[in-house]
């Protein structure tokens, strides 16, 4: 129990179903949409992230993300089912998570945007140390001209003491190159409890290089390098998403 209470701050970004700063965008009021993450890592970590965790390296993890545009301001989601292909043909079903996003309305139409996002989520015991887990995501970004600076400062949080919240941001500069195209660099990190942050070389650092097309089916590519040994060294990740019903 010791030697897993150490190895979880260490280690806690070395699987995830979604990597994605959020932007502060949502469906249209009364939109459906669906939205598929997947993320494979081809050179990972060859430790659990605690014991029982399946091995990051040459795994796929993935999940469709259902989600409704309640209001200009506010849209609710559901992820079901996370879901991780491991080596020698091993499928399994990880969690079901719920969200809720409430952002200022318009944010792709503003220079200065803000929002935050709630996530709720019931875990096999294979993907979380613990059962029920949560994330407080905050959304802040600037816009000029064609340039895009956006900040999740997310707080993760297994719904124990508020000490043990766990701080993850992550950043996003993108160019848009027009309404269809973009390339951007992101910036991914665990550092570990607010607290006590964890020392340099065993925060999780990860910077993913990114190109999104925006049109009938919007798709974001990226290719990711980890920073130091606490990281994976390299992930691929890949997004489609689509509008099911627009009122």
């Amino acid at each position: 129990m010791a030697a897993a209470a150490v190895a979880w701050p260490l280690l806690a970004r070395a699987q995830t179903d979604e990597i994605q700063v959020y932007t502060a965008e949502i469906a249209d009021p009364g939109e459906f949409t669906l939205t598929l993450h997947d993320n494979y890592t081809p050179d990972g970590l060859h430790t659990p992230e605690f014991p029982g965790a399946v091995v990051p390296n040459h795994v796929l993890n993935g999940v469709p993300e259902w989600a409704y545009g309640a209001k200009d301001w506010l849209e609710l989601g559901v992820y079901l089912p996370v879901y991780t292909a491991a080596p020698g043909g091993h499928y399994y079903v990880e969690s079901t998570k719920l969200r809720t996003l409430f952002v200022v309305p318009h944010a792709d139409k503003r220079s200065f945007f803000y929002g935050i996002n709630f996530e709720y989520s019931r875990n096999a015991v294979r993907w979380e140390p613990t059962r029920y887990s949560g994330e407080i995501r905050p959304i802040i970004g600037w816009r000029s001209g064609p340039v895009d600076l956006v900040l999740n400062p997310i707080l993760d949080t297994g719904f124990q003491k508020f000490k043990n919240l766990d701080f993850a941001p992550c950043v996003r500069l993108a160019y848009n190159f027009s309404p269809k195209w973009a390339v951007a660099v992101e910036q991914y990190a665990d550092l570990g409890q607010v607290r006590k942050f964890l020392p340099g070389d065993q925060q999780s650092q990860s910077t993913f290089a990114v190109i999104d097309y925006n049109g009938k089916t919007n798709v974001e590519f990226g290719v990711g390098h980890g920073e130091n040994d606490a990281t994976n060294s390299v992930v691929i990740k890949l997004m489609f998403t689509w509008s099911l019903h627009h009122p």
